[in-house]
C-alpha cells in the first residue's frame, strides 16, 4: 500500500469511522442500562472520601 492509497483510505473511510463512533459512544449514555452509573457518577463528587474525616 503507497503512502498516496493510505492516505486517501484515512481520509475517506476513516473520517467516517470515527463520526460513526463518536455517535455511538455519545448515544451510548443515553442507553436505559447505562442509567445506573449515570446517577452514581452525577452524586460522587458529593460524596465524602473517608466517612467522619473533618
Amino acid at each position: 500500500m503507497t503512502y498516496e492509497a493510505f492516505r486517501h483510505f484515512a481520509d475517506s473511510y476513516g473520517l467516517a469511522a470515527m463520526v460513526i463512533l463518536y455517535l455511538l459512544l455519545c448515544g451510548w449514555v443515553f442507553l436505559p442500562r447505562a442509567k445506573p452509573g449515570n446517577e452514581r457518577a452525577r452524586t460522587m463528587i458529593f460524596e465524602d472520601d473517608v466517612p467522619g474525616d473533618r
